[in-house]
């Protein structure tokens, strides 16, 4: 006997499309933020100067993980209909992500390196979840 065909859950696809495109997001702001601190710590010279230029990175790297934000959450959604709600839903997604990236000042603040790789992995963890909530909320 084969299972019944699933109906679609709005709203696990939803807040599924809206935790992959925040976690992903976010992921993607703390993996740019250890790598700018890595660099910060080890700072590279050369003839007496500075190599590693730091300083436009962190724009960047935002701007990218907002990209990445909108691009999940408006992939994930795309088993609902109403566009309006699929907009919303990328733009909240790009809110948490910057969300996460400010969740990463204290973070770094008191616990340093491992601080930033646990904020990292858990945010990835909330993308990767919040992924597979939304497919299995659309019925494929």
């Amino acid at each position: 006997m084969t299972a019944p065909p699933s109906e679609k859950d709005p709203l696990a696809i939803g807040l599924g499309a809206l935790g992959a495109g925040a976690g992903l997001g976010g992921g993607c702001i703390l993996l740019m933020l250890l790598v700018v601190r890595a660099l910060q710590r080890v700072e590279l010279r050369r003839y007496g100067g500075a190599v590693s230029d730091t300083s436009l990175e962190p724009l960047v790297g935002l701007f990218a993980a907002v990209g990445i934000a909108v691009f999940f959450g408006w992939r994930r959604s795309r088993a609902l209909e109403n566009i309006w709600q699929r907009g919303v839903i990328c733009a909240l997604a790009a809110f948490g992500a910057i969300i996460l990236a400010f969740l990463a000042i204290p973070f770094w603040h008191y616990l340093g390196f491992p601080g930033l790789a646990v904020l990292l992995l858990t945010s990835l963890a909330l993308g990767v979840a919040g992924s597979a909530w939304s497919v299995r909320g659309s019925g494929a």
